[in-house]
Formats: structure tokens, C-alpha cells, sequence
């Protein structure tokens, strides 16, 4: 299985008001992000606004990190439906494309009974030859992977990373406990990635590290070094940038980030609506304090 392991931005995707993907900008970005030393690229996670995109936009950011990658970092593309079918037909395209790995992604409408969650995962990673990393966020999620589920899923020889945003870290150790080296864990934003690295996690999947990427690695080599003490320094330094990130909608906040450092990013796809000038601020004045 290939080996993901390190910060992994969770992309935005810059799209036009007639709905056109701005390639050219999404191209820079990535360019600049692997310049700055990232192991990985997530298109179409939760900053990716998945949720708000057709399946023409989704392929598109999709093909566009893959051709400005050039196999220099692994590329993970976000699969999010409502129903299996429509989930394995996004992973099979996108490994096609030439995607290292699937960020699986559970849409529901309905609760699900568990039985039906595991399904629907299992059915993304026998789809697909490549590794297949399960992601849970209780805070947007109808129906969320219970521990006995993710245990189980764990089982299958794809399925080797969790990306779990429930901001819960003991629940973190617990699937460390029941999955031991089966499975993986990525951070979220909605954790402190410092924790989760002492814990034994191997990185993290967040949209901040799109805006602060050369201090996201940095957090994570000395990490890495076991170099704690500086990590906490850091760390605290870094966390202005996750408080935003929670304060406001997901996708606003990073585009504003990356349109205050340059990068013609535009607005987030309606309904969202991009950041008031105040929360504007408060973005600015994050960034302008790490710099």
C-alpha cells in the first residue's frame, strides 16, 4: 500500500460565477504547495466544497491537482455521494485519472443503519485498486462510522487511513487501540495536530494547512523528531488559524486566506457566501502574525 503519511492541504476549488474551474489558479497553488514542502494533495475534501459541485467541476479540480502534482506528491481525490453507485463510479473515474488514493466520503439524507455505512465504504474500496482512506466529521455527517464499523472496515486491504474530524481525541486512541497498525489516523483541523502526532497519529488532512503550508511542515518534522517541547511552541502559535477556521464557513475562510496571499481564488459557491470585512480581518490579522 502506498504510504501516505505527513500534511496533506485539503484544496479549494477556485471556480468561476459561471461555474468554469479556474485551472490555471488551482495549478499555482498546488505548485506553491509542494514548493513548500507538503506530502500529499486532498481535491474535493471539505474546503473543496464537494458538496456544491457538479460532477464536470468535481472531475475537473480532480484532473487539474493530478496534472499539476506530476507524481511528485500523491494525490488523494475526495468520492462523496448520497448513493453507492454514484460513489463508485466517482472513485473508479478518478483513479483512472491517475488519483494515488480516495478520500471516501458519506453524503446521507436518511440516517443509516450501520450495516448500510460499512457498505457503502466497503463498496468504494472493492472498487478501486489503490488506497482508500475513510473519512468521518459527526459535525456534518447524518450518519456517522461507529467504532465497531470502522473497526471492521479496517479489515479490508485497501482501507489503511481514517481522517477523523469528530474533534473527539480520545476517540482517536480508541481506533488506535482496536486497529493498531491496520489503520492509520490522519488529523483534522478540528483537532490539534500536535496531540494527535504524540498519540501516534501520521499527519493530518486540513484545509488551513492551504494557507500556512511551510508551518504545517514544519509542526510536522518536529513532530517527527520527537522535538515536543517546540512543537507546543509552535503549535500554539498555529492554532489562530484552526480558531478561524471553525469560526467561520469552511471554504470562505481558506479562499479569503489564499486571495489575501495572491491567489485569484474566488469566492465560495452559492448559497455560501464569502467572509463579512470584519471576518475578513480576523483572517488577515491571523496570517499577519505568523508571517
Amino acid at each position: 500500500m502506498t504510504d501516505f503519511h505527513g500534511v496533506f492541504p485539503y484544496l479549494v476549488s477556485p471556480v468561476d460565477a459561471d461555474g468554469a474551474v479556474r485551472t490555471n489558479v488551482l495549478a499555482k497553488l498546488c505548485d506553491d504547495l509542494i514548493g513548500a514542502g507538503v506530502h500529499g494533495l486532498t481535491p474535493l475534501g471539505s474546503t473543496g466544497e464537494f458538496a456544491y459541485l457538479n460532477a464536470a467541476q468535481r472531475a475537473a479540480v480532480v484532473q487539474a491537482t493530478i496534472e499539476a502534482a506530476k507524481g511528485r506528491v500523491p494525490v488523494v481525490a475526495g468520492v462523496a455521494s448520497t448513493s453507492t453507485a454514484d460513489a463508485v463510479a466517482q472513485a473508479r473515474a478518478y483513479q483512472k485519472c491517475g488519483a494515488d488514493g480516495i478520500l471516501a466520503i458519506l453524503e446521507a439524507y436518511f440516517p443509516l443503519a450501520d450495516a448500510q455505512v460499512e457498505s457503502y465504504f466497503r463498496s468504494i474500496a472493492d472498487a478501486v485498486d489503490i488506497p482508500v482512506v475513510i473519512y468521518t466529521n459527526p459535525q456534518f455527517q447524518r450518519s456517522d462510522l461507529t467504532l465497531d464499523t470502522i473497526a471492521r472496515l479496517a479489515e479490508h486491504p485497501r482501507i489503511g487511513y481514517i481522517k477523523d474530524a469528530s474533534t473527539n481525541t480520545g476517540r482517536l486512541l480508541s481506533i488506535m487501540n482496536r486497529c493498531g497498525d491496520a489503520l492509520r489516523v490522519f488529523s483534522a483541523s478540528a483537532h490539534i495536530p500536535a496531540a494527535v502526532m504524540l498519540i501516534g497519529g501520521l499527519g493530518w488532512m486540513a484545509g488551513p494547512a492551504c494557507i500556512i503550508p511551510r508551518q504545517s511542515v514544519a509542526l510536522y518534522d518536529l513532530c517527527k523528531a520527537g522535538r515536543w517541547d517546540e512543537a507546543i511552541v509552535l503549535q500554539r502559535r498555529l492554532w489562530r488559524i484552526n480558531e478561524a477556521f471553525a469560526r467561520f464557513n469552511l471554504a470562505a475562510c481558506i479562499k479569503a486566506g489564499l486571495a489575501i496571499q495572491g491567489y485569484d481564488v474566488g469566492d465560495p459557491v452559492p448559497p455560501q457566501a464569502p467572509l463579512t470585512a470584519d471576518a475578513r480581518k480576523v483572517v488577515e490579522a491571523a496570517l499577519r502574525e505568523l508571517d
